[in-house]
């Protein structure tokens, strides 16, 4: 499609992806949208053909986009979805707001959603992702969210509908979030940044922060049944077994899988997504090999391979 309906917000034809991912690698986009508020979203979707696929975009922390780019329309959500609005114990944020941000924000007026403050990412993938941290899940507190459908319509949707599993949710294909809205416990504002100063100094401490990655690379391998809550929580850890497997800091072309923690993939500096990719996949194989286990992918991974 090369008539693009008319917008407010930006559209760029052609646009590469890899500035837009923290793994730094991927090809371009047929176009890029990003919509200046809720409206603009609609309007675009309304007027987009049917057969033209659609791929909603957060800060790119937990994808991979393939060399050969993405054949769609990829909407990545700005500063029109990154409000955040607190009443009473509810915290309703924009899909583009940083996890972090919201974690902050919602500790400042007591309210504890902690275990968002070392997530990467925004809030719309947190939603999709069913995202935790310290036996907290997004489902644990979700009351509803807000999303426009492949037709430009505004539609609600409750826990009920996006059936949280472990790191999943479903929703339908196209279909866009622009906010969510949290239930959250109450507590001392500096004890509940206490809290989270300390998340942060583990998490410094074990994770490679300071390298090109993209959060944890594989799901846990067993343990958590369909709800993916505190109470189902086992202790098998994916960095476990790829490490049983003698592939702490295994290198691929410009890939590495991360010699301070086993499951994050990481860009050394000239990595391709190929590089990226087929890494991930010889770890699935070689864990496989020696336990028995099969590692499902956490990080998604989207777009065409290079042309040959």
């Amino acid at each position: 499609m090369t008539d693009w309906p008319d917008v407010r917000g930006r559209l760029t034809q052609g646009r590469a992806l890899a500035d837009l991912t923290w793994l730094r690698v991927g090809g371009p986009a047929d176009v890029l949208f990003q919509p200046a508020d809720v409206d603009d979203l609609c309007s675009f979707l309304a007027a987009l053909p049917a057969e033209t696929p659609v791929f909603p975009m957060g800060v790119g922390s937990n994808l991979i986009v393939r060399d050969g780019g993405l054949r769609a329309a990829v909407i990545r959500m700005g500063r029109g979805f990154n409000d955040i609005e607190i009443s009473g114990t509810t915290v309703r944020a924009g899909v583009a707001a940083l996890d972090a941000h919201v974690a902050r924000k919602a500790a400042d007026a007591g309210l504890d959603l902690t275990f968002l403050r070392t997530i990467p990412g925004s809030i719309g993938g947190a939603v999709r992702m069913n995202a935790g941290c310290y036996g907290r899940y997004t489902a644990d507190h979700f009351i509803k969210a807000e999303a426009v459908t492949r037709s430009g319509e505004r539609v609600e949707l409750g826990p009920d509908d996006l059936a949280f599993g472990y790191r999943t949710s479903t929703l339908p294909e196209g279909w866009v979030l622009t906010h969510a809205v949290f239930e959250a416990p109450t507590g001392a504002p500096q004890t509940l940044h206490d809290t989270m100063a300390v998340q942060l100094a583990k998490r410094d401490e074990t994770q490679p922060t300071k390298d090109r990655s993209a959060g944890s690379t594989f799901r846990n391998p067993a343990g958590f049944s369909s709800t993916g809550r505190a109470d189902d929580v086992h202790d098998l850890k994916a960095w476990k077994v790829i490490e049983d497997a003698g592939l702490r800091g295994f290198t691929l072309g410009g890939a590495q899988m991360s010699p301070k923690h086993p499951n994050f993939l990481i860009n050394t500096g000239d990595a391709t997504a190929d590089d990226l990719e087929k890494l991930g996949e010889l770890v699935r194989k070689k864990v496989y090999e020696n336990s028995g286990l099969t590692l499902e992918w956490e990080i998604m991974r989207v777009g065409e391979p290079a042309a040959k």
